[in-house]
């Protein structure tokens, strides 16, 4: 293929000219453009190269080696000549190379090795649509060094599904876009059927693509397990299946409304895996083109999204799901979750089945169904020690008046964790500063978790450091029963006992499944380890059996926050130094260890399952954390005495070793009696009668005259203001009912000052005088008129309703029998002396002959009391 062949050729020239000019431009490409081999070999005789290197950032591994070999093979070279690539582990680049592809982290350490990047004179960030938190990451170090270092770098970011607008105004950089070769995609939404489960579906639906579409079909799958669950499947039903006419499985209506099948059914069907843990070998297998009469099915996850070329897809089918990183800042866990891709992502997927022909997109979820439009930034949602470590290398902070550029900034809460997390182990001092630990861990290269443990290990276990990194890093290679096992030790032993084997025998094979791990997997694994051995300068892999406690004793360094203490109450059950408590399930083979290091757990709300630990010596502890270990006064709210409780604890983290009861300090008390007011609320307090109208009238008063300006009663404000109005009322006591009911009045009313509580008895008065001469309470209520309470024959001659808070606001009057009974509720008490009295005076007179009913109420005497006997 020439590079006439690929739609972007014409936009080169604008290309180059853009860069003569600027030093930063934004490229909008669509998948098939050939942004991502054809843009680099063109840049290569730009004056202001110098011929100097150009270094080209992917996302992954696969996608770096794939476009490295395609720029070698079309100027006629091996890779490592003048194109070169640098993955971990991996390189394969000489003194000649001018264009190196990298993935990201490799080129976090060129910035961080070399600030002024010398021999560098461009870095091309492809696919930074995916938003990883790497590429983030260098594109923020690399425009920091060409503000400082290096105005004449060259900075040019590419994508197939970009917001280009937003990036080219945050770099303040022009825009091109380059037409895509694609064809006509015809989408569908295969629906299941009653009952199917999701593999049936699947494989119904690659047996449709297959029979409705030439070529091959390309699925994506959210991660490996699944991709092994569906290729076990698929060579089960497709050996037999395909090539069958419209009458056997699949048919049906979406088979009738098909297109016509291919007229010639291929000899041979080929189903391949492609995902980041497969061998270099394996990957190759399915990026290149099909034997002739060969039809393939290619099992991917979303690595084939963008930047590998799949030769021959004709049709797509898709799951619409991926595995992404999530952290949660409350827990301190990452997991890898499986989430909904965004409408970008499926776009995308979909445009593989028209990079050769016209192809077919099958959705496996309902078209009802409606996807965010964009993938969420990894920075957002990712563990970020890692980004941590390197702003402190880079000597930065993420969010002060020194922070770098960022299109979406790393959030507080996640960062300030990350932050802790790396002052735990070691690698940040008191300043935030970063260490010597802190510097060796980046030059590792591994997570500073694991960085931190293999660093930490002792000569001798420098090689079983090495092969923790790899398999800590990998999903578990156990099968079989041994896959539910949550012993961690069961994979390091599963892994050196395929590794002796082959020793002994010469070569991997019969180092199967059979053995309860896959073989392929430890192979991934074994390289893994290789290339930890040679960053440790270790010369010989560990083999047999660990002692029981070493392994726990290492990875005590990576999670000391997850150190684990089994309750006495409960075996199962554990506390962890961060807080959180976890349990064992019911088959663990971890169940008696009185101390575990969790490595990974199943969130929940409460208690959190352990999937993967192992148990360590506790004299370790006090060997490696001396620093952990707190003896202090811890106070607790004992709620069934209400009462506060001290002890003298001598802890881990917030595992308790020893607790001793020791006498409450006055002191001590009072912080304890307030939490336990915000616990338990505002209602746990001894509130009165008096307290209550009190706390009443002041709320109704600041409802109905905002202009006061007077101070918030509510719940919350007065929970928030305990310390100020009730705490000066708990000093010495070590119970909230020792607190008097006339205190609680007191300390409420210090809320209001002298001119406030003149206003609110002016305003809204605790009683009122009747024209019987008594004085009668109001009973308020917020957002309610206050309530008179009163005897009929207390008010005669009063016409009108009393009024409160300076005439606004009626009073709610209960008008009552000689008996104290309601007789009448009302807001207008002359319109019930004209309309309503009447009928109470002819239907109550009887009733209660001794009091008086006149005829006229207007001019009569009010009164509470009866007439005299004989009247």
């Amino acid at each position: 293929m020439t590079q006439a062949d690929f739609p972007i050729t014409p936009l080169l020239p604008r290309l180059r000219a853009a860069l003569d000019a600027h030093p930063r431009l934004v490229l909008e490409a669509p998948p098939g453009a050939g942004k991502t081999t054809q843009v680099p070999p063109a840049l290569l005789d730009a004056p202001w190269l110098e011929g100097r290197r150009i270094v080209v950032l992917e996302p992954r591994r696969i996608a770096a080696r794939a476009a490295a070999q395609f720029m070698a093979a079309q100027r006629g070279e091996e890779v490592g000549q003048t194109i070169g690539y640098r993955i971990r582990f991996e390189s394969r680049v000489s003194s000649a190379t001018r264009i190196e592809v990298v993935t990201e982290g490799i080129l976090t350490r060129l910035i961080q090795d070399d600030p002024e990047l010398s021999g560098i004179g461009a870095i091309l960030f492809d696919e930074f649509h995916e938003r990883h938190l790497a590429g983030d990451l260098g594109l923020a170090l690399a425009l920091d060094v060409q503000a400082t270092l290096r105005p004449d770098l060259r900075l040019l970011v590419m994508s197939a599904t970009l917001d280009g607008e937003r990036i080219a105004h945050w770099l303040d950089a022009p825009r091109l876009s380059s037409p895509g070769r694609s064809f006509p995609v015809r989408v569908e939404h295969p629906p299941a059927r009653a009952q199917e489960t999701v593999e049936h579906h699947l494989a119904r639906v690659t047996r449709q693509a297959l029979e409705e579409n030439p070529g091959d079909v390309l699925i994506f799958l959210p991660g490996r397990r699944e991709i092994a669950r569906a290729h076990a499947l698929l060579e089960n039903t497709l050996s037999s299946a395909f090539g069958r006419g419209p009458g056997g499985e699949g048919s049906g209506e979406a088979h009738r409304r098909a297109p016509p099948r291919p007229s010639a059914a291929p000899a041979e069907l080929e189903i391949l895996a492609l995902h980041g843990e497969l061998s270099l070998a394996e990957q190759q297998a399915a990026l290149a083109p099909a034997e002739p009469g060969t039809r393939r099915v290619i099992l991917a996850t979303n690595v084939a999204e963008s930047s590998v070329t799949l030769p021959g897809i004709r049709a797509v089918i898709d799951a619409g799901l991926a595995r992404e990183p999530r952290f949660d800042p409350n827990s301190g866990f990452a997991r890898l979750e499986t989430v909904v891709i965004s409408q970008a992502s499926a776009d995308q997927r979909a445009g593989r089945a028209g990079r050769v022909a016209e192809g077919t997109a099958y959705r496996l979820w309902p078209q009802s169904r409606r996807l965010e439009a964009a993938r969420t930034p990894e920075i957002a949602q990712a563990e970020l020690s890692g980004l941590a470590l390197e702003l402190a290398a880079w000597g930065v902070s993420a969010d002060g008046d020194d922070a770098l550029r960022w299109l979406d900034p790393p959030p507080s809460g996640a960062l300030a964790q990350a932050r802790e997390l790396l002052a735990a182990l070691g690698a940040l001092d008191a300043d935030e500063r970063i260490t010597p630990l802190g510097r060796r861990m980046l030059e590792l290269g591994a997570a500073p978790r694991l960085a931190a443990m293999a660093l930490r290990a002792p000569l001798e276990l420098r090689p079983l450091a090495a092969d923790l990194l790899a398999l800590v890093e990998a999903r578990s290679p156990l099968r079989g029963e041994q896959a539910r096992s949550d012993d961690f030790r069961a994979r390091v032993a599963a892994l050196h006992a395929w590794r002796d084997r082959r020793v002994a025998s010469g070569s991997s094979r019969g180092a199967s499944a059979r053995g309860g791990f896959d073989s392929g997997a430890m192979a991934a694994i074994e390289q893994a380890s290789k290339g930890w051995r040679r960053r440790l300068d270790v010369r010989t892999a560990a083999s047999g059996v660990p002692d029981s406690h070493a392994i726990g004793d290492l990875l005590l360094h990576a999670w000391p926050d997850r150190i684990a203490r089994q309750d006495e109450a409960n075996p199962r059950r554990y506390t962890l130094a961060n807080g959180r408590g976890a349990s064992l399930h019911e088959s663990s083979a971890l169940f008696g260890e009185p101390w575990l290091v969790v490595l990974d757990l199943r969130l929940d709300a409460r208690d959190s399952l352990v999937l993967a630990a192992a148990p360590f010596d506790p004299r370790r502890l006090d060997e490696d954390f001396p620093q952990h270990f707190l003896r202090e006064r811890a106070l607790r709210w004992n709620d069934g005495r209400g009462a506060v409780e001290a002890f003298e604890e001598r802890r881990f983290g917030a595992i308790v070793l020893e607790r001793r009861s020791v006498p409450v300090q006055p002191e001590d008390a009072l912080p304890a009696l307030l939490a336990a007011v915000r616990s338990r609320g505002i209602d746990a307090l001894p509130w009165s009668d008096t307290a209550r109208r009190l706390r009443a009238r002041m709320q109704a008063l600041a409802g109905w005259m905002p202009e006061l300006g007077l101070p918030d009663v509510s719940d919350p404000a007065l929970l928030a203001s305990l310390e100020h109005w009730l705490g000066p009322h708990l000093q010495g006591k070590r119970k909230l009912d020792a607190l008097g009911t006339d205190e609680l009045s007191q300390a409420l009313a210090t809320l209001f000052d002298y001119a406030q509580r003149r206003q609110l008895d002016q305003y809204a008065p605790e009683s009122l005088a009747v024209p019987s001469g008594q004085v009668r309470k109001l009973e308020y209520a917020p957002g309610e008129p206050p309530v008179l309470a009163v005897k009929l024959q207390e008010l005669f001659g009063l016409a009108d309703t009393p009024r409160v808070a300076g005439g606004r606001v009626p009073v709610t009057l209960h008008l009552l029998s000689p008996a104290g009974r309601p007789i009448q509720v009302t807001q207008d008490l002359k319109g019930f002396w004209e309309r309503t009295y009447p009928e109470v005076k002819k239907e109550l007179k009887g009733r209660y002959p001794r009091h008086p009913w006149p005829d006229d109420p207007w001019s009569a005497t009010p009164t509470h009391r009866a007439k005299p006997r004989g009247t």
